[in-house]
């Protein structure tokens, strides 16, 4: 299993996944063309733009990329991809899509059969045992909340940290990933912006600028970038 699992593709004042472009050469090496997922949709952009915004990024660091809506066979495209990434956007959109185009089975297996998988937001999202710890509006309802279950956790992309100068009164992302905790026994990795994982075998580093949270029904912990987060892997 070969995991680079990212809080998001944009950071503030730089380009769509220039900040990772060093981890990408680094974690595709090896590999020609990457399928490209682009059923999130951010905006509600088409399949065709998204991919375009992809191979914008991708094609300077050496990689082609297909987006997997261009393939006669979405299935049989998985099954033989070299590697895929999977943009974010609307995690329940891309959950639905991907239920509907019956690409789950096929996905999960590249995956745990050591296939290089490369997730940005909603993308990591899916990667987890559910998408129940996304930010985003369930616009469609996925016949399941199940995603690849690929990690034994769930993930929050995007974390943001509770501000006590903020006169807001709405819940904060630590309130909400609590809430999923009293009906869920399962950690929750809060990755905030600029951070990401890169899980390989039964290794887990935390990449990136930033320390993590990670939620239990034990509490709260933070780990800094580099730490070897391992435990990850464990199920309870």
């Amino acid at each position: 299993m070969k995991l680079l699992l990212a809080s998001t593709s944009t950071v503030h004042g730089q380009k769509y996944l220039e900040y990772l472009k060093d981890d990408i050469k680094e974690f595709f090496k090896g590999v020609k063309t990457i399928v490209f997922i682009p059923y999130a949709r951010p905006g509600g952009i088409t399949w065709d733009e998204y991919t375009e915004v992809a191979r914008k990024a991708f094609e300077p660091l050496g990689f082609d990329i297909r987006g997997v809506h261009e393939m006669d066979d979405a299935p049989e495209a998985i099954k033989r991809a070299e590697g895929v990434f999977t943009g974010g956007g609307n995690t329940f959109v891309l959950l639905n899509t991907l239920y509907e185009k019956g690409l789950i089975p096929q996905l999960r297996d590249r995956i745990l059969s050591g296939m290089p998988y490369m997730g940005s937001s909603a993308g990591t999202n899916i990667a987890g045992a559910g998408i129940e710890t996304t930010n985003d509006m369930p616009v469609l309802h996925p016949p399941s909340f199940e995603a690849l279950h690929v990690v034994p956790f769930n993930i929050n992309p995007h974390y943001l940290d509770p501000d006590p100068g903020s006169k807001h009164m709405g819940e904060t992302r630590e309130t909400r990933i609590k809430e999923f905790l009293v009906f869920n026994n399962r950690k929750v990795v809060g990755l905030r912006e600029g951070s990401h994982l890169w899980i390989e075998g039964g290794n887990v580093e935390l990449r990136g600028t930033l320390p993590t949270r990670i939620f239990s029904r034990d509490g709260i912990k933070e780990y800094p970038p580099g730490e070897k987060l391992n435990f990850l892997l464990e199920t309870d």
